[in-house]
């Protein structure tokens, strides 16, 4: 299936041919669907923490004087979030009536309404927007701000009284307000970005960096990775043979986000916050946030520890009363069920892994992934972050209990990914390779399919320790949409 000409590519690009055969296997087979247990809930594997308890992890975290990086996924252009606007465009370029188009869009209608709360609308106005089309035009086009082609992490989302900040200006002020380290008043940050736009973010921290260092009072170091080209997946044709361009070369797909578990391997830190880059607030509405951060990385450390106690038992000289103990923390705080006979070999794996603390939010109809707890194959459970592709839509039991599902997953992850002994883990050894996605598009007009590699907090993390907290909706505000910066948590 594959010629002396495509592995000669591969070789070239560092992708390795077995891992390409194991894709093409995959196309095939298709993945399973995980076998789930019941909805994770606050009776049995969200903790639900009393004001006590915030306080006593918020209190935690704040006494921590360890290394910690805030690791924010950047990748891509903003396409998606002007969908409805590129819409209207085409629409009105074809010679639509204007009211037309806003009848039968009433987001874009909204937006036309609204133009002026924009934190964009000052630097839009300095184009010829005498009409609809010459506004999207000069929005969305490379003849004027170019929106619709550049990162969300570059474009300005927040209006203040005299000045104006993008999601990467409110990342900097985030880790200012609780990623910093109290040694060195450093705030570390990690931003993946495409290729095509790591200048472009290198020029915004060069032009703001002197802004937050001197309001802050504080050092920042700020690192740039992009996605590595060795993660991506071959695309094949929808009879699963390789799709070849028009030289006859191979295809290959970004991973999807799930790719990013090299970047996040290659990070040397204590605690590592992962938020997604549109999830941020003004400044004014940050106080929530703020005080989350520091609870959930309070349990994380507070689990951290526990955890350390017991693989240092277990190693030297653990009696029966402590493995009762230890099988007990599995079932009560971890909500992993083991097998009768499980030994010290197994409970030592199961403790030895990386860890995560999860906040969830109250489901509120929004799409996307959700906590669950999972039957695995080595007979025992674990939560994991599910999205519905991994669900059997034709098992009625299973699509009941993805219906019972009470919270939804916000990306808003704090972990630990170092062992007992300061290592750190290699964290694709934890990585569930059957746990990724097919999906179908269109190159050249012609249906293929492509595979993305397991989620970073999907399957990516399948095999780490999870627990999962809830915290306010307050703390979710993503920006799936340009008419979402209208909401009141993006309004001053």
């Amino acid at each position: 299936m594959l010629n002396e000409n495509d592995l000669r590519k591969l070789n070239e690009t560092g992708i390795d041919k077995t891992t390409v055969h194991e894709q093409l296997k995959r196309f095939e087979t298709g993945f399973p669907f995980l076998n789930i247990k019941s909805a994770a809930n606050n009776k049995c594997g969200i903790l639900k923490l009393s004001a006590d308890e915030q306080n006593k992890f918020e209190a935690i975290y704040e006494n921590f004087d360890g290394k910690k990086m805030k690791f924010v996924p950047a990748s891509g252009a903003a396409s998606r979030m002007f969908k409805s606007l590129f819409e209207a465009k085409e629409m009105l370029e074809s010679g639509t009536n204007a009211d037309i188009v806003n009848a039968k869009n009433p987001t874009v209608k909204y937006f036309f309404e609204n133009l002026t709360k924009f934190a964009f609308y000052d630097e839009l106005a300095k184009y010829k927007i005498s009409s609809n089309a010459e506004i999207l035009e000069s929005l969305l086009t490379s003849q004027g701000l170019n929106y619709g082609n550049l990162p969300k992490g570059v474009l300005l989302f927040h209006k203040y009284a005299n000045f104006k900040r993008t999601p990467f200006e409110e990342h900097l002020v985030e880790a200012a307000k609780y990623a910093q380290e109290i040694k060195t008043k450093t705030a570390n940050l990690h931003f993946t970005v495409s290729t095509e736009h790591l200048d472009m973010f290198k020029n915004l921290q060069n032009k703001t960096m002197k802004t937050y260092t001197d309001k802050y009072k504080i050092n920042y170091k700020i690192n740039f990775s992009t996605q590595k080209k060795t993660t991506d997946t071959i695309a094949v044709t929808k009879n699963n043979l390789p799709f070849r361009s028009n030289d006859c070369s191979l295809v290959f797909y970004p991973g999807g986000h799930g790719a990013l578990l090299e970047n996040l391997n290659e990070i040397d830190s204590d605690i590592i916050f992962i938020k997604n880059v549109d999830n941020v607030v003004p400044e004014t509405k940050l106080e929530e946030t703020i005080r989350w951060k520091k609870i959930i990385a309070g349990v994380l450390i507070d689990y951290k520890n526990k955890i350390y106690e017991y693989v240092n038992c277990l190693q030297t000289n653990a009696d029966s009363q402590k493995i009762n103990e230890i099988i007990e923390f599995f079932s009560k705080k971890l909500y992993i069920e083991l097998p009768k006979n499980a030994n010290k070999e197994l409970l030592l794996a199961k403790l030895n892994r990386p860890i995560r603390v999860c906040g969830m939010v109250k489901n509120e109809g929004e799409p996307g992934g959700g906590p669950f707890l999972i039957n695995e194959n080595d007979g025992t459970t674990s939560l994991q972050i599910l999205e519905s592709l991994q669900i059997d839509k034709t098992n009625k039991d299973a699509m009941e209990i993805f219906a019972s599902s009470t919270h939804f997953n916000p990306v808003d992850l704090v972990c630990w990914i170092k062992n007992a002994k300061g290592e750190k883990f290699n964290l694709i050894d934890f990585r569930d390779n059957s746990t990724g996605f097919i999906s179908e598009k269109s190159k050249a007009g012609k249906e293929i399919k492509v595979l993305e590699l397991p989620g970073l907090w999907n399957g990516a993390m399948s095999n780490w320790n999870t627990v999962f907290v809830e915290t306010p909706i307050e703390t979710f505000n993503p920006v799936k949409t340009v008419n979402d910066l209208l909401r009141k948590q993006h309004q001053i």
